[in-house]
């Protein structure tokens, strides 16, 4: 008998048509990372200290964080999506690490391996959760990288961070400048959409936790799209780890929180990257908008890339990230 299945209507139609998939556990090819093009990169350990640890914030919140590589090379900071972790940007994490950078990323509270916080998940505090771990670790001349619901949190952190700390800034399929439809923001999605995204995550997590990465957010439900079982598989482990309540929470977080702003205020080059079929964070009412509201913002478009491109098409983004960094 199949377990019980909360009816989608109230979600938007890209969700409504996802299909339920068997899964299959397969041993993992080996042959992959042999065949990487990393020469003798891993000969030696790339070392800088202590690589991970926890912060415990000015509320008691355990902030979980990695931080790889030398401590004096230049910071780039990774913020994960809803409802993932920092493991969002292991593709990323090594690529820029093998580059001789420092790479740091976090788990949101209430995500991952942090505190399941039953308050404080929303922006205001995760901005000030950043703010905490920046000057715990000392980051200085950061680039702050910012992926769906992380790159709101980019967005608010920036605006507010205090000087030096952050040289650049990249948003990713974000979310700013703001999701829900409104008198301001007719172009939103409806309130509703995101009322059946925290049904869903409430009332039928471990299932939509599955249907959200087999369809819309890796492009996985478009015609002879070839779909990895694996990053389904790491999508509903990074989910499920969290916290049912903050990610209820984290919702409105970032479908409600207007980022305007934030982006009128950042004073630093801003890189936006959005795929052109994202079918989670339109790009219409997203990267369209808030390119405009930017005073060194730079916008590029992926025609046919996904919400997740950052996982199914790292050989496209990386480079393109790198360049930025480096220009």
């Amino acid at each position: 008998m199949e377990p019980p299945r909360l009816p989608p209507a109230s979600l938007p139609a890209a969700f409504a048509d996802l299909n339920r998939r068997d899964f299959l556990v397969g041993a993992a090819a080996a042959s992959t990372l042999a065949a990487l093009p990393l020469g003798g990169a891993f000969a030696a350990p790339i070392s800088g200290g202590k690589t991970m640890g926890t912060i415990k914030t000015k509320d008691g919140t355990e902030i979980f964080y990695k931080d790889w590589g030398p401590k004096d090379a230049q910071p780039i900071v990774f913020h994960h999506g809803w409802p993932l972790s920092a493991d969002d940007w292991d593709n990323q994490m090594m690529f820029f690490l093998l580059q001789g950078y420092r790479v740091v990323a976090h788990d949101r509270r209430g995500h991952g391996r942090s505190s399941q916080t039953d308050t404080g998940n929303e922006m205001d505090t995760y901005a000030a959760d950043v703010i905490e771990l920046a000057d715990h670790l000392d980051l200085k001349g950061a680039v702050h990288v910012g992926h769906s619901t992380g790159g709101g949190e980019v967005a608010h952190y920036v605006a507010r961070a205090k000087p030096g700390r952050v040289a650049k800034a990249v948003l990713i399929g974000a979310v700013p400048p703001v999701m829900v439809k409104s008198e301001k923001n007719p172009g939103g999605l409806p309130l509703e959409v995101f009322d059946g995204f925290r049904q869903q995550t409430a009332f039928n997590r471990a299932q939509f936790y599955i249907d959200v990465p087999s369809g819309p957010f890796y492009g996985f439900n478009r015609p002879g799209a070839k779909v990895d079982q694996g990053v389904i598989y790491n999508w509903w482990r990074q989910g499920m780890m969290g916290s049912v309540k903050a990610h209820y929470d984290c919702v409105k977080a970032f479908s409600e929180t207007d980022f305007t702003e934030d982006l009128k205020k950042i004073d630093v080059p801003v890189f936006i990257m959005h795929g052109e079929d994202d079918q989670i964070v339109p790009i219409a009412d997203s990267a369209l908008i808030g390119i405009k509201l930017l005073k060194h913002g730079t916008l590029k478009t992926y025609p046919g890339l996904p919400h997740g491109m950052c996982t199914t098409h790292p050989d496209t983004v990386n480079p393109d990230l790198l360049a930025f960094i480096k220009g």
